[in-house]
């Protein structure tokens, strides 16, 4: 092939790689809502079904528990059967489990309805995107990752106040159906254009302190950094899901949800704030990882995240304050959707990087139930949130410690045995 020839495969699959990005981005947004908004649901829901909270954060779980806990399995059918079948088909089964769920009259059937088809469907789409991006984008992993994964925390910023808006008006259940079939249409829409790459696509080399190889899942799964990146992501999912599964139920107890600042309740508007800088923090962590390395971004986010719990905890009678650090707090956490799967597939190389991190994505189930409904009684136990806090903020400042202390030396002493 010539100069020229090359040159022009090379800008063809540059733009390629970079509309794949964009599909990806737009299908994630998609999918954003059933874990996102949640919050708002959660009283109506209690009212019509006449149900406790911790009953009712049981749906929430079951999403993010078939979200995670059969990622392995839906990262294996994307990497067998191909993106485009697969992705499009979680993103109307998320859609689905919103329409049915609007006819849920018990509790069984919420589990059944939005638990389940709305964890099947997100944990295809979420897994299936991450594993496209990390083999179309080789050497900007952190970034390609941090930008599809912001469309999973920004889509909720176009829908927080329509549904809230929509509820008031109308009702969930109306609210439910209409967004159920609009949120379905789009994913699948940008799921039908998404392809891997293929052998012909002429692809930048992954950085030097990165795999070359291709390590299997059962290999993997006998490693000690696999389990360390396993238990840490653990940590950092169960602090994040009780803030944003409990945002409404403490930001009550606090006093601060109804209170107006810039002419909006505070609740409704810290959950927008959340979004955007949930959003944010994964491509800029992502890009930050790339060039200072994913252990010490590590060190700084996460760090960051357990002053910011505190300070939000200090101040939180005060409104402005709250939904100000509130965002900050979602800053702190929302680039483990960026930095684990870099991480991990610059350890074990991107031949099975779908599957694989379908394993580590496991460990956001783990936070699910940690964050979700055990939170929730723990809080009805003790009659306060603070304990609850507590224990993230704990959990946030070890994670920190551990990924400059522990996961650096040991991942570098991984990767020179494996050169």
């Amino acid at each position: 092939m010539t100069t020229t020839a090359v040159g022009e495969s090379q800008g063809s699959v540059t733009a390629t790689r970079w509309i794949q990005l964009l599909l990806g981005l737009i299908a994630m947004m998609s999918i954003s809502s059933p874990q996102y908004v949640w919050t708002l649901f959660t009283k109506p829901l209690q009212e019509t079904l006449g149900a406790t909270l911790p009953s009712i954060q049981v749906t929430f779980t079951i999403v993010i528990v078939l979200q995670t806990f059969f990622s392995p399995v839906q990262g294996y059918l994307v990497d067998r059967f191909g993106a485009r079948m697969l992705i499009g088909a979680g993103c109307l089964l998320s859609g689905l489990g919103w329409v049915t769920a609007a006819y849920a009259t018990s509790l069984i059937a919420l589990y059944l309805t939005y638990g389940l088809f709305c964890g099947i469907g997100t944990g295809i789409v979420y897994v299936g995107i991450v594993g496209l991006m990390v083999r179309w984008f080789p050497d900007r992993r952190g970034m390609a990752t941090g930008f599809v994964a912001a469309g999973y925390g920004f889509g909720a910023i176009l829908t927080t106040f329509p549904i809230d808006t929509m509820m008031k008006a109308s009702g969930y259940q109306h609210t439910l159906v209409v967004f159920g079939i609009i949120l379905g249409l789009v994913g699948a829409a940008a799921a039908f254009a998404m392809r891997m790459p293929v052998t012909t696509d002429v692809l930048p080399a992954p950085p030097v302190q990165a795999s070359q190889e291709g390590t299997p899942p059962q290999q993997m799964l006998r490693s000690n950094v696999f389990w360390l990146m396993f238990f840490m992501m653990t940590m950092m999912s169960t602090g994040g899901l009780m803030i944003i599964s409990q945002f409404a139920a403490f930001s009550r107890d606090f006093g601060v949800a109804n209170v107006v600042v810039f002419g909006l309740a505070a609740l409704p508007l810290a959950l927008t704030v959340d979004r955007l800088t949930n959003g944010l923090t994964r491509p800029f962590f992502g890009f930050v990882s790339d060039h200072i390395g994913r252990e010490n971004t590590m060190a700084i986010a996460f760090l960051m995240e357990a002053a910011a719990v505190t300070l939000m905890v200090m101040f939180r009678d005060n409104a402005l304050v709250f939904v100000i650090l509130s965002g900050v707090v979602f800053f702190g956490w929302g680039e483990i959707f960026s930095l684990f799967p870099s991480t991990l597939t610059d350890t074990f190389g991107a031949k099975y990087a779908t599957t694989n991190y379908g394993w580590l994505y496991i460990a956001q189930g783990i936070g699910s139930i940690l964050g979700g409904p055990l939170a929730a009684l723990l809080r009805e136990q003790t009659g306060s949130w603070l304990p609850v806090f507590a224990i993230i903020i704990a959990m946030d400042a070890l994670t920190g410690i551990l990924a400059l202390a522990v996961l650096k030396p040991m991942r570098r002493a991984y990767l020179a045995s494996k050169a």
